[in-house]
């Protein structure tokens, strides 16, 4: 028989469960009450009845809606990318016998070790060469595909997927597009469905680089978010409320694909 959770399990587990969701609702709490109530210290821990005011505010101060709208298709259109190739190279790094795979592959890895602030500079020149400075493509561009990426994939990839079975569909004829395509890519969506949410969420974020490569006047949602702070007065109520709003996608993401994130890690942990 096995043997069912103690209390300190579930202990442990609402812990972690109250420490994760403070601060999303640290940011409700503040959202929802006036700026007076905000800026004198620790609020109330009721939430109080100004949050759709406060909302409101938050969306005619900023271009909230267009915001939204790059972030969802600049996330939307990396997170895509990063699977596609990252699953190609990932599958050509575990399966594939080429000179120099080793190298490169150590190659690639060590990129990870290098901060993203050295490339900003050549990034930055470089976009304004092929002149997307100012525009949603020099947000996407530098992120089609990540080290991390080809490395999570390869790693999954060399246990998820048998070279036995590789071979014989080889010997059947298949030439490596369809092999991959066929035998690779349905072997890797477990490992393929959370890379592209990690990667969702990665970009989703993301403050630095757009703050550099956009306008304010075409900003993902974090640049525009980043607006609401100008002044020399900081209004914590309407900063926290446009910061709740633009949380609830990733929150709608992840209650929609939870589900099969849960099944496609544990399809990825039994073996056999």
């Amino acid at each position: 028989m096995t043997r069912r959770p103690g209390f300190l399990v579930y202990g442990l587990l609402t812990a972690f469960l109250v420490g994760s969701a403070a601060p999303l609702y640290w940011s409700f709490l503040l959202g929802s009450h006036t700026k007076e109530i905000a800026a004198q210290g620790v609020p109330p821990l009721l939430p109080g009845g100004h949050f759709w005011s406060n909302a409101e505010r938050a969306m005619t101060t900023i271009p909230f809606w267009k915001a939204i709208g790059n972030s969802l298709l600049v996330s939307t259109v990396t997170a895509c990318s990063v699977v596609f190739f990252c699953t190609l190279a990932g599958y050509a790094f575990a399966k594939l016998r080429f000179r120099g795979r080793g190298p490169l592959l150590v190659f690639v890895i060590a990129t990870m070790a290098v901060p993203t602030q050295l490339g900003v500079v050549p990034m930055f020149i470089l976009m304004s060469e092929f002149g997307w400075t100012g525009t949603i493509t020099s947000v996407i561009i530098p992120w089609l595909v990540t080290a991390f990426g080809v490395f999570f994939m390869r790693q999954y990839l060399v246990d998820a997927v048998p070279d036995e079975l590789v071979e014989a569909a080889r010997m059947d004829g298949c030439s490596q597009i369809r092999i991959f395509w066929h035998v690779a890519a349905p072997a890797a969506r477990p490992a393929a469905a959370i890379l592209w949410l990690f990667t969702f969420m990665q970009v989703w974020t993301d403050f630095f680089w757009p703050l550099i490569a956009l306008p304010n006047s075409n900003p993902t949602i974090q640049v525009a978010l980043n607006q609401l702070q100008s002044g020399f007065f900081k209004d914590y109520s309407l900063v926290l409320a446009g910061t709740t709003l633009a949380t609830i996608p990733l929150l709608v993401l992840f209650v929609l694909a939870g589900r099969q994130l849960v099944s496609g890690i544990m399809q990825g942990a039994v073996k056999g």
